[in-house]
């Protein structure tokens, strides 16, 4: 995936071809050059402008606490990487890089609310722009440096606040109400610094792409689609915009011009994948002269694969990457659920001699979003011989906001319940209810963990990957700095205790009656691993079947291949031998 472009040309991309998410650079000429060899997950990497380093976000063991360091392009072969802001007990998350200082956010003042700092490179001398609290989940400065838009996790499940720092005064002006029930994606400065662009869903279902000029305060929608999801990404010459359009689970990009907004060509990507937007790949992200724009893009059949565009010209994939023949893309259906709603499903059909059995995949969140993207999990289950029946559940983004809301605090089983209607209508393409499983992983485990529970006449299997068992112990242990953010979610524990225990795929454990395949990472900062200790304690008292895997050396899922090719073939294993 892409992360950055330099004067020159050059990409910084992440590749996990060593089996962990590296940082490489690609030239101007297509060269190849690893930049770094850890042993553990890096997670974004800038350029210093006008210098030959480059600033690098890495964590140890999944734990997500990001350090910051410097490396020399100079210097020849791997080139060392020198700390720049080290404390492993916190986050540092790296927002952008300019030209003799460091952008990052930090949770070290109190392990909960993340600031705002700048670090100038020469001195190390530090300034906190902003600590007003909160997660500040969002950074993006101004091209002059005289402002930044912070996007700011809010009281209402699934809606960000957007605040506006001026830099030179600390001054924060509120540019959404912390009340307000809306989203707000990703954010774009125009190249003057008078506006910025972002995709919101402010007194409407669907993102649209609005406007705001700093000087007048003032807010304008300059593109709006009543069915679909959209977001821009303006070029920094001033004449061209990116625009993101997500339609059930496909992200397609068009270039239009920045003055209006009116089309030009749509990009010819391959059909049926995502280039950018909603969970799927990063952003497009423009060369500082506008030139070109380095987009990631990736589908059920094509590796995540960087493209280079020049608009007017050549799309250029940096490294074709050849895949089977046997993958394929997915059907798109609609399951009717228990209300009357329609629960959107993308169906893959085996690649292998069918075994005349489902797995139904279950995607994290709970406002995440089953995209049409690269998943060699979904690719294997298929290859297995298994039909996968992958949801979005209600809860889930990218349908609107009226369909992301119908799971929020108690109305959370009702998302549970789509579940059952899934069952219910697989022969209708040519499923056995009797052999369906469930996998899934974070917020998809306590689905999968709350479906064998709730309906265990209904499901002959669980895989459950970092899933959620009880909804009380997971508030109580999860990071501090996410506790209020899952709070709004799921209800809050001062108030919403008995409704939080009722719902808690633990309290139903007696019921329990499928074999159950549970995946965690030791260092998890999301999901404690007593999660899956205490669900997998309490099968193993009854004698239920179940298998804990435990990795030291991971997080909130599997980032390093050795794992991988260790879990998942003993997870497909478990499937063969439980729904055979």
């Amino acid at each position: 995936m892409a992360l950055d472009v330099d004067d020159e040309g050059r990409m910084l991309v992440l590749y996990d071809g060593t089996g962990t998410r590296q940082v490489n650079e690609v030239g101007p000429d297509g060269a190849w050059r690893a930049l770094t060899d850890l042993d553990d997950t890096c997670r974004g990497a800038r350029f210093v402008p006008g210098s030959s380093r480059v600033v690098v976000e890495h964590d140890t063991g999944g734990d997500e606490r990001g350090q910051l360091s410097l490396l020399d392009l100079d210097e020849p072969g791997l080139p060392t990487l020198t700390p720049l802001v080290h404390d492993a007990e916190y986050i540092h998350h790296l927002v952008a890089a300019r030209s003799g200082s460091v952008l990052y956010t930090t949770n070290r003042r109190n392990g909960t609310d993340f600031d705002l700092v700048t670090r100038d490179l020469a001195t190390g001398r530090e300034i906190v722009l902003y600590d007003g609290g909160g997660w500040v989940m969002g950074v993006d400065p101004s091209p002059d440096d005289k402002w930044v838009v912070l996007s700011k996790a809010s009281t209402p499940a699934n809606s960000m606040q957007l605040l506006l720092l001026d830099t030179s005064s600390k001054s924060v002006t509120e540019l959404t109400a912390e009340d307000a029930h809306n989203d707000q994606g990703p954010v774009a400065w125009l190249p003057d610094s008078s506006a910025f662009l972002v995709s919101s869903n402010a007194d409407r279902d669907r993102m649209a792409i609005r406007r705001y000029d700093v000087s007048a305060a003032t807010w304008t929608e300059l593109l709006a689609d009543d069915a679909r999801d959209l977001a821009g990404w303006p070029s920094p010459d001033g004449e061209h915009l990116l625009v993101g359009v997500l339609e059930d689970g496909e992200v397609a990009l068009a270039l239009h011009r920045l003055e209006d907004g009116s089309a030009i060509a749509p990009l010819d990507l391959p059909a049926g994948g995502c280039a950018g937007l909603l969970y799927a790949t990063p952003d497009p992200i423009w060369s500082p002269d506008g030139s070109f724009a380095a987009i990631t893009y990736n589908s059920p059949v094509v590796p995540p694969t960087v493209y280079r565009f020049v608009p007017g010209g050549e799309l250029t994939a940096i490294r074709p990457v050849e895949v089977s023949a046997e993958l394929q893309h997915p059907e798109s259906l609609r399951v009717p659920s228990f209300d009357g709603e329609q629960v959107p499903v993308f169906v893959f059909r085996p690649t292998a001699p069918s075994l005349g059995t489902t797995v139904v995949h279950v995607h994290g969140g709970p406002e995440g979003a089953a995209m049409r993207i690269w998943s060699p999990i979904i690719s294997a289950l298929a290859g297995e011989g298994h039909t996968v029946v992958v949801p979005n559940v209600r809860g889930s983004a990218g349908y609107g906001k009226r369909w992301y809301s119908l799971d929020d605090r108690e109305l959370r089983l009702d998302s549970v319940k789509d579940l059952a209607a899934i069952n219910a209508w697989l022969p209708t393409i040519g499923g056995d209810p009797q052999r369906a499983a469930l996998w899934g992983g974070s917020y998809g485990g306590y689905m999968v963990l709350a479906g064998v529970a709730f309906q265990p006449d209904l499901w002959a299997a669980g895989v459950d990957i970092v899933g959620i068992a009880s909804l009380v112990t997971f508030l109580e242990n999860t990071s501090d700095y996410r506790r209020s953010m899952r709070e709004r979610e799921y209800g809050y524990l001062a108030t919403d205790r008995e409704f939080l225990q009722e719902a808690s795929p633990l309290s139903r454990v007696d019921d329990i009656r499928a074999p159950l395949f549970v995946i965690h990472g030791a260092n998890d900062p999301r999901v404690p691993l007593s999660e899956a200790e205490q669900i997998t304690d309490a099968l193993t008292t009854r004698g239920v079947p179940c298998q804990l895997l435990v990795y030291p050396d991971e997080g909130h899922g599997l980032a390093k291949l050795t794992n991988r090719l260790d879990a998942y073939p003993q997870a497909f294993s478990f499937l063969r031998d439980h729904l055979a």
